[in-house]
Order: structure tokens, then sequence, then C-alpha cells
């Protein structure tokens, strides 16, 4: 069997050795007599899993002790209205809007807190630039009194990320963070947040499986109104579990974990990252086949979108990439060209070998 580099934004490629250990596990976990999908999430066994799974989680992020962590089912985008629901209390929150997630992100709480009674206030946005840029401090619209400010750390589609700490607004309000296609890539100061959630799929494990780092004081404020099963107040109080939780995404996240400790942690995962993102960067920076638009202090290490300058060669460009084992490359349709998602499972060699491939294909077809 050949594994090819995937390229995909999410559901992303997996360590191969979380995947060839989660297959030596699948009809018998350490002794239980059964795979990890067939135990019961009350058990001993799963219990050591996720309580093993949220210490190692902890460990890499240094995530401090008046944080909860959550493991949670719907994915990131059930967070868009399950974050209002939580933490707008009645009141209004401010939201940067820097991509279509953000952008998703405040259309939805605009309809939650419509229903609640509250508001959901645009803070800045960037789309006018096509989302090819962070925002500057003087272009935000801050309110003092915000519930909260909603950001997106790291824009999937469009390939803008906020990564640095002074690249954070100043607020004294709550700091809420997607961070889902950037999380585990480089540390991060917890501490400096309010709330942290982030889709399994690209840096963590399978889809379906959202985790939420919460501080202690903004758990308690949802709305009456509010589901149990989306409170996290509640969540927190039964360790995830108030119901059946997505217990394989918990346990390959869990390896996941245990790969990126192995590896010498996020720190080390960063430097990584640097290394990949610098070398597809520099070669298109210097093409005049290919181009990436966005502002250099705003480009994303995970998701790099570039775009050949004959679109008319689209089509030949992903054929010709599939044929050498480089999937998944065709950008979102709603940006059009190429996109390279190099989250922490891909190697080094992989980038190469698109660097490689890309520098062939200019030279045949330029």
């Amino acid at each position: 069997m050949t594994r090819v580099f995937n390229f995909s934004a999410g559901p992303a490629a997996l360590p191969e050795p979380v995947l060839r250990q989660a297959a030596e596990e699948m009809l018998d976990w350490h002794g239980a007599g059964c795979g990890v999908m067939e135990m019961s999430h009350r058990g001993k066994e799963f219990t050591s899993i996720i309580e093993q799974a949220e210490a190692d989680f902890r460990e890499l992020l240094a995530i401090p002790s008046n944080y909860r962590v959550l493991f949670l089912q719907g994915g990131a985008t059930q967070q868009f209205a399950q974050i209002p629901m939580n933490l707008l209390n009645g009141g209004s929150a401010d939201y940067l809007v820097t991509g279509s997630w953000s952008k998703k992100a405040y259309g939805e709480a605009q309809h939650v807190a419509g229903a609640l009674g509250g508001a959901a206030r645009l803070a800045g946005s960037a789309e006018a630039d096509g989302f090819t840029r962070l925002l500057r401090a003087d272009e935000l619209d801050l309110d003092a009194n915000a519930s909260y400010l909603h950001l997106c750390t790291n824009e999937t589609i469009h390939g803008v990320e906020l990564g640095e700490a002074d690249q954070l607004p100043a607020s004294a309000v709550p700091l809420v963070a997607d961070m889902s296609s950037h999380i585990l890539s480089r540390p991060i100061d917890v501490s400096r947040f309010g709330l942290i959630y982030a889709g399994a799929q690209k840096n963590i494990g399978p889809s379906g499986l959202v985790i939420v780092i919460v501080r202690d004081d903004l758990l308690g404020r949802a709305a009456a109104a509010t589901p149990a099963v989306m409170d996290y107040k509640v969540m927190a109080e039964h360790g995830s579990m108030l119901n059946t939780p997505p217990t394989y995404a918990i346990y390959i996240a869990g390896l996941v974990f245990q790969w990126l400790k192995a590896q010498g942690g996020v720190a080390a995962m960063e430097a990584a990252n640097v290394a990949k993102a610098s070398l597809l960067y520099d070669f298109l920076d210097a093409s005049e086949f290919y181009e990436n638009r966005v502002a250099r202090d705003s480009r994303s290490r995970m998701n790099i979108p570039f775009l050949l300058r004959d679109e008319a060669l689209n089509d030949a460009f992903l054929a010709g990439a599939k044929a050498a084992a480089l999937t998944q490359l065709k950008g979102h349709k709603s940006v059009g060209g190429m996109r390279a998602s190099i989250y922490n499972a891909m190697p080094l060699a992989g980038v190469q070998a698109l660097v490689d491939y890309m520098r062939d294909f200019a030279a045949r077809n330029g």
C-alpha cells in the first residue's frame, strides 16, 4: 500500500504511527477483549482513556488549573451557537471577522443573540480586502462592556493566521477564540483567553469531536433556555459525559497527544511547522507562475492558498498532482485556486514533494 501526501484542510491527515496503533488495538484494547468503539463510556477502561487524554492535552498546552477541558460533540460550528448561549448573558458580544469561519460565527451569533434578547456586534472586518490580511488595531471598534470578544486565530479557507501574542487585540473582556485549524501547532498562552475551542479534524483527530477550554469564572452563565447538554457548566460537572461522548474520536485524540509528546511537544512542532511553511512560501514568493495574495505578516503556517497565474491550467495541475500522490490541493470553492494544508501530521518530505512537483509543472507549462 502506498499512502499519499494528503493536503486536505479537514478531515485531515493523521500521524501514521497513530493509525497503526489504532489498527493494532481495533479488536482488543489493552486486553479488554473489545475495541474502544464497543466499550462503555462509564467503564474503567474508557474512563482511563479520557482522563489520560485530558492530562496530556493539559500538559501540551500548559493549561492552568482554573480552566476546564470539555470533550464535546457537534464540531466547532455548533460552538458558534453554543458560545452565545453560554456567555452572552443578556448582553452584547463583539466579533472580529477575518475570514469565512469568523463570518459564519458572527452570523450565527446574531441569530442566537436575537432569540436571547442580546446582541452580536461587528467590531471589525477585513472582508473589503478579500480576507487577505489581519485587522489593524486602529480598525477595531471594541466595546469595553462586551460579554466577550470573539475571533478566529487561523482562517482555514483564506490562510490568515493571528499567531503572535502581540497580534491579539488589547481588550479587557474575555477573549473567545476559534483555534480549530492551528491548535497544538505552536505554543499559546491559554491564560490570555476566556475560552478556546477547536474542532478535532485538523490537528487533533477525527471529525465530530470539539474540545473546549473554558475558564472557571465563565461557567454558570448560560441562558435559561440552554439545553443541559449544551451548558458548559453542566458538561464540566459531568466530566464531559452527561451523555455518551464521541468515545472513539477521544481515543484517537489521546493517541495524537501521546505522539505529539514523543515528538518533543508543541515547541518542537512549531519548529517543524515553521520549516514546512517557509519552504512553500519561499518557493511561492520567488515564482512568477504561482502567487499567494495574503499579506506576509498575516500568513498562516497551516493553510497556504495559492493561485496559478494562468487559471486555465488548474485542472491539469490537480490531475498531475494526484498522479504524483499529492492529493486534496483544490482550493475552497469560495476562493478558488489551490490550498495546501500542512498540519502537524504532514512531514517536511510531503511539502518538499509538493514544491518539486510545482517547480516541474511550471517548467513544463510556463
